[in-house]
């Protein structure tokens, strides 16, 4: 199941160097199912691993000039204070045992993983449906609308502190749809605003954190390996089809997922 770890550790990246999202949505049942990594301690090594992921990924969208540096900074500034918020104080007053049905109890372990399904589920629909008309107008720049960026950076901020993911796949459509942003400059930007939120998620839990460095910084470094590989084949394979193909993969993860943590417990 280790061999199949770090093998599965460099899709991580791939995922993240073609879509600009959808690292953490690989990274969490890696940890979880393959290395038996309990899943809030996996929430946390999944904020190091997709933000440096992210940050090594996004230099070569900057030197394109496919990032919007006023979008990342207005977006990462709530989030990183949502993300604070939700380590700090919301993710440690949830309780060990939530609650049980008959011989099957609801554990925080298995809240965020059903949390991480469903949310999973939602983004690879909205992968899955094609929004002609956000592509079609992602060449003309809305007004910056503050409130807008603000509600949803604090959206992603509690997502990313709860349960360990970028958000990837939450901020890219955000991006095209409310500043509509070509998509490669939606990618691009969406992977600053991700290193940002994971690396500050992951720093914030390092007080009630105990990190194994040497795993950690290994499989970090082979999904590094896969982001290279993905920002590569970024310029050479069509992002629709990619994202719809991407789409269903994440359906099945997510639909897995929830039976593993309910019928199969």
């Amino acid at each position: 199941m280790d061999i199949a770890g770090y093998l599965a550790s460099i899709f991580i990246g791939i995922a993240l160097g073609l879509i600009g999202g959808g690292g953490s949505i690989l990274t969490i049942p890696v940890l979880v199912y393959l290395f038996s990594i309990d899943a809030v301690l996996a929430t946390a090594y999944s904020l190091f691993i997709v933000g440096s992921t992210s940050l090594v990924g996004s230099f070569s969208y900057f030197k394109k000039g496919w990032v919007d540096i006023k979008t990342a900074i207005f977006f990462g500034i709530p989030s990183v204070a949502a993300i604070f918020l939700t380590r700090e104080y919301i993710l440690l007053v949830i309780p060990d045992d939530i609650f049980t049905v008959g011989s099957y109890t609801i554990t925080k372990n298995i809240l965020l993983m059903l949390l991480f399904a469903i949310l999973m589920i939602a983004a690879s629909l909205s992968m899955i449906k094609r929004d002609r008309k956000a592509s079609d107008e992602a060449s003309q720049k809305r007004q910056f609308n503050y409130l807008q960026i603000l509600i949803q950076g604090i959206f992603i901020g509690v997502i990313t502190g709860l349960i360990g993911a970028g958000g990837g796949f939450l901020i890219i459509p955000a991006l095209v749809k409310l500043r509509k942003l070509s998509i490669k400059t939606a990618v691009g930007t969406s992977l600053v605003i991700i290193s940002i939120n994971s690396l500050m998620g992951f720093l914030f839990s390092l007080s009630h954190t105990f990190v194994k460095w040497g795993f950690l910084l290994s499989i970090t470094s082979i999904a590094i390996i896969g982001i290279l590989i993905g920002s590569y084949f970024s310029t050479k394979i069509e992002g629709d089809k990619l994202k719809t193909a991407f789409g269903w993969f994440v359906l099945i993860m997510g639909v897995y997922i929830i039976i593993k943590e309910t019928i199969l417990k």
